[in-house]
């Protein structure tokens, strides 16, 4: 009872802050919200309560460990496990006057051991994998604090004056992920025993990493949850919903988040290895989170992303393009240009995938919606559009209903011939392949 009131009170402050009230020190406790989930199977040890140091820093340090070439094969596994609880010491690196020769002990540590888990030819124990997490939880599941921006947005491009962030820990931070990334893709780590320790909460934390506002890290993130993904199946489920949440925090609440683009070519990969026929899950997936994408003001920053994968499941079921289209003429911009523009260009993609039977359902709205931007005064909305008959395909589509079509977009395409003011779109009008099946527009 007193040991567990006692382990509640505040920890001594270690010697390392004790010359001043300077903030620039040697991090030992983690996040409170990090020890969440890393359980030793079902037996209630949380890890974590003990990851912290108990001796001084400087004792970590004083006293070199040896390289992994310089002891016997018997004797590494060991050292390995050293080597990581002296990775659990964070630095502060917003001062890199400080600790610069433990910074150097440890980068040196951890370049050593991403040599040691690439080369590894025998399974992990369950040891060294409840320290390899507990050491990157120590680095990598941090408090993100975002510098106080905001950003602009011009016709739906971010306009930001802001130099892009670069975290002066990265020196560090890319080695942690690289341990893990290749620790993670190993053959010798046995899935079953790790998903006891990478489990939901940790997946959780990792996701929410996404948001860092360094490019660098994002990257990282990405190849590490999409090893993830594959190496533990029984997660997978549990990740597409944490994706979703993110998706509907910016649709909804925030209309701001980082890694979009990252998360989203995760999702590309992951689509194309769907089975067919697809999931109902699969195809709400699409028509709740994915289609609305299309609506936050940020758009632009993830929209090749976010456009394979709608084509990517075009492909894999064409059924889906009459709900994608309709879809897209949903949140169609009516404002934006650039969105337009945009929106054109992933139109033309699905209707490259998309049968006559699906073409028909949707395509009296479609061409309405066309036709508008046939006459936009924004040049490069209206060329966007009439390059749509230059694609065989949606011209053949079109040839096939043309009584229905044409009715529709004549009348748009003789405002053009007669008075649009740019001399590109005035002779696109004219020239394009649907003239073959009408008079003349000029002498209409």
């Amino acid at each position: 009872m007193f040991k567990q009131i006692l382990s509640k009170l505040p920890r001594k402050t270690s010697k390392g802050s004790e010359h001043g009230s300077n903030v620039n020190h040697v991090v030992y406790s983690k996040p409170s919200d990090l020890d969440v989930g890393y359980h030793y199977g079902n037996s209630g040890l949380l890890l974590g309560s003990n990851a912290i140091p108990d001796e001084d820093f400087a004792s970590l340090y004083d006293e070199p460990l040896p390289a992994f070439k310089d002891v016997p094969n018997s004797e590494r596994p060991a050292l390995f496990l050293k080597k990581l609880s002296l990775c659990c010491v964070v630095f502060d690196f917003t001062d890199p006057s400080k600790y610069v020769e433990e910074k150097e002990i440890k980068r040196h540590a951890l370049v050593e051991m991403v040599d040691y888990v690439s080369s590894a030819n025998a399974k992990f124990s369950e040891t060294v994998i409840v320290e390899v997490v507990k050491m990157f939880c120590f680095n990598v599941f941090r408090s993100m604090s975002p510098q106080p921006r905001e950003n602009n947005y011009v016709d739906g491009l971010v306009v930001d004056d802001d130099e892009p962030f670069m975290d002066p820990a990265w020196p560090h931070l890319q080695l942690v992920y690289e341990l893990f990334l290749r620790f993670v893709a190993s053959p010798e780590l046995d899935a079953k025993l790790a998903k006891r320790y990478i489990n939901r909460s940790f997946i959780a934390k990792l996701l929410d990493l996404f948001d860092s506002e360094d490019s660098r890290e994002r990257e990282y993130l990405k190849m590490t949850a999409h090893r993830v993904y594959g190496k533990f199946m029984v997660h997978r489920s549990f990740i597409r919903k944490e994706v979703t949440k993110i998706f509907f925090d910016l649709i909804y609440e925030t209309e701001k988040h980082n890694g979009m683009a990252e998360l989203l070519e995760i999702l590309g990969s992951i689509i194309n290895g769907f089975a067919l026929p697809l999931k109902e899950e699969h195809k709400l997936f699409l028509v709740r989170a994915l289609i609305p994408l299309h609506k936050p003001k940020c758009l632009a920053t993830y929209h090749q992303q976010l456009s394979y994968c709608i084509a990517q499941f075009v492909e894999k079921d064409c059924k889906l393009a009459d709900t994608i289209i309709r879809g897209l003429l949903k949140y169609w911009p009516i404002t934006n240009s650039s969105k337009e523009v945009m929106f054109l260009g992933e139109l033309e993609e699905v209707l490259e995938a998309t049968q006559p039977p699906e073409f028909q359902r949707c395509m009296v709205p479609l061409f309405h919606r066309i036709a508008l931007c046939l006459n936009s005064p924004h040049f490069q909305v209206a060329e966007r559009a009439l390059f749509l008959w230059n694609n065989d395909h949606v011209q053949n589509l079109i040839k096939q209903s043309r009584k229905v079509i044409l009715p529709i977009i004549l009348p748009a395409l003789e405002r053009n011939a007669r008075s649009h003011w740019s001399q590109a779109v005035h002779s696109l009008t004219l020239n394009m392949k649907l003239k073959q099946d009408v008079k003349p527009l000029g002498n209409s």
